[in-house]
């Protein structure tokens, strides 16, 4: 399956690139967080790590370590404005439920 990117969260995590000056792409993991368990990491990247997975969507690069994985496996990253908030939005199908504030989430 692997991880996919939507036009529009391309165009920003593209633009956020644009403005670091630098980067390849963006590194999405998890790390035990938060009241449900598990939370999104999101990072540039600069450098590649040997055991890094990477997928390509709309010319922009997501890196996942294999630890990861597991828990990302057929997740979409979208970039939503609703109202007054924009930010990224994780779709990802092997969560089992989240928390009440979205922070952190449970597989």
């Amino acid at each position: 399956m692997g991880v996919s990117i939507t036009e529009s969260a391309a165009k920003h995590v593209a633009g956020q690139l644009v403005s670091r000056g630098n980067g390849l792409g963006i590194r999405l993991g998890v790390r035990t967080s938060g009241c449900s368990g598990m939370a999104y990491v999101l990072e540039f990247v600069d450098e590649v790590q040997v055991e890094d997975q990477v997928f390509e969507d709309h010319g922009v690069k997501v890196f996942i370590d294999p630890k990861s994985m597991v828990y990302l496996d057929g997740t979409e990253l979208d970039f939503v404005r609703e109202g007054l908030n924009e930010g990224l939005q994780f779709r990802n199908p092997n969560v089992s439920a989240e928390c009440g504030c979205g922070e952190s989430f449970t597989v």
